[in-house]
């Protein structure tokens, strides 16, 4: 029944063919016709985006700077040896010329709204003045052991006007021997005390690393974090009472956004930001690792959660190589911009924050190779987003407006109001093309973004349809270009 009404407006709208003058008119007589007739989707409890969800996908694009002591080891970096082998002298770790600036600057010249730094990752060596963990900067000659890079870090996030996270990976420690949270070794009571000990630490850690360093965007446990029920840490309670407006990502009790189900700063569409699951833990939800991850790459429209999507990729993951880490005459495998700007289509554009992974060198400073990459992206994304053809906002289930004169376009951007939840369930793009409407292109998620693509073709005049929602539409912003390929 909807999509006979939907149809009959169309052709509606296509017999009628109002004069230039009474386009206004008209268009506001579809929209009052479209509310009647078009019924809503059943009424579902919808879910909506608490603060910190609505500003991490709002943000659209962020970084996060991976850094350790395989950097400087000389080896290559592989992950299943990294998590089980310690790096045999920690004081390897001594950067000549380590500056926070050039990393930050180089996150919001590529267009980054926030960044993340890794304190921990598979070696367990933190990067701060840890109380809690004797394997962190205190132990090292670097600075005469009184270095801190998250407290660098962070300043220079603020410094330059970048939202700061944390990135915490308490799930491998090659130094301590835990792999998965589980410490190894022969069952009985001295692993168990071990275990008790190694929890109590990254507790005390992430209490730390909460309370020390003024407001976070972001906490990122590597892989999740588990569940206390299953014995691992327990930090839902830490973050919540310390950092409570910090995205929270994730844990077997809560999961503030999900994994986008691949490593190539691409998700699949439609990507909708309902899921029905509370937390991303297969373990407990193996649906969502069924098909390759089906469910993590597109959401669940009817999912009673707000889950968004993330899309990552390393920057130095061309040519099949796939660094998180810096390694030497690595510069080719340097994403080429195209590639870049197809994350950014195929990511941000499918409603999902696409995050970047940028690795300093053994010097302390992002390469010149990978900071001006970085600039091309941010630039690139500027010049062919500024200018828009034409540009509406406003509620309802049409947006309407001439081209005068008339333009080529073939690409559109549309972005609904996600504080009200997703509303927009199916959609269409038409051009008054030679002084008939047709069909340019029809998709069904929209939420923050959703960028597409479709032939070039000559527009007097261009409408948004939405051919199916959960209550009234409300559209941030409904955009053509011309992308010149």
């Amino acid at each position: 029944m909807r999509d006979m009404c939907s149809k009959f407006i169309g052709r509606l709208a296509d017999a009628l063919q109002p004069a230039p003058r009474c386009t206004a008119l008209f268009t506001k007589i579809i929209t009052c016709l479209s509310a009647v007739i078009i019924p809503a989707a059943a009424a579902i409890a919808q879910p909506k985006p608490s603060p910190a969800q609505l500003a991490w996908q709002q943000a659209e694009l962020g970084v996060v700077f991976h850094y350790d002591l395989h950097v400087f080891d000389g080896k290559k970096y592989t992950q299943g040896g990294n998590r089980i082998t310690p790096v045999p002298d920690y004081n390897v770790f001594h950067p000549s010329r380590l500056n926070t600036d050039q990393w930050v600057q180089a996150a919001k010249d590529a267009g980054a709204r926030f960044a993340i730094l890794t304190v921990t990752h598979e070696t367990g060596f933190a990067l701060y003045q840890s109380d809690v963990n004797p394997f962190c900067l205190k132990a090292v000659k670097w600075k005469d052991g009184k270095g801190d890079i998250v407290a660098d870090f962070v300043a220079s996030c603020r410094k330059f006007g970048i939202a700061p996270g944390l990135y915490i990976g308490i799930r491998w420690n090659a130094f301590m021997g835990v792999h998965d949270f589980k410490v190894q070794g022969d069952p009985g009571r001295f692993r168990t005390a071990r275990q008790a000990y190694y929890n109590r630490m990254c507790e005390g850690m992430v209490r730390e690393l909460c309370t020390r360093y003024g407001p976070l965007f972001e906490i990122w446990f590597d892989g999740g974090a588990s569940d206390p029920a299953d014995g691992a840490p327990d930090v839902l309670p830490i973050v919540e009472r310390y950092q409570p407006g910090a995205l929270f990502y994730w844990n077997g009790q809560r999961s503030d956004a999900r994994w986008g189900g691949s490593e190539t700063g691409t998700v699949g569409y439609p990507c909708w930001s309902a899921f029905p699951y509370p937390s991303m833990l297969t373990s407990r939800y193996p649906r969502i690792a069924e098909r390759g991850f089906e469910l993590a790459r597109h959401g669940d429209k009817d999912g009673a959660y707000w889950m968004p999507a993330m899309s990552d990729a390393p920057l130095r993951g061309y040519n099949g190589r796939h660094e998180w880490f810096w390694e030497p005459e690595d510069e080719h495998s340097i994403y080429p911009l195209n590639k870049l700007l197809a994350m950014y289509e195929q990511g941000v554009g499918r409603n999902s924050t696409l995050i970047l992974g940028v690795t300093p060198d053994t010097a302390g400073l992002v390469p010149e190779a990978d900071a001006r990459r970085l600039r091309e992206f941010g630039d690139a994304v500027k010049a062919r987003y500024a200018h828009p053809v034409t540009a509406l906002r406003g509620n309802g289930n049409m947006l309407e407006t001439p081209v005068r004169p008339a333009r080529n376009i073939n690409q559109v951007m549309i972005s609904e109001d996600i504080s009200l939840g997703e509303r927009i369930l199916s959609f269409v793009v038409e051009v008054k093309s030679a002084g008939r409407w047709q069909q340019v292109y029809s998709g069904t998620a929209v939420g923050n973004k959703h960028i597409a693509s479709f032939p070039a073709v000559s527009a007097g005049a261009v409408r948004l349809r939405v051919t199916a929602a959960r209550g009234e539409p409300h559209i941030r912003a409904f955009q053509t270009y011309y992308i010149n390929q």
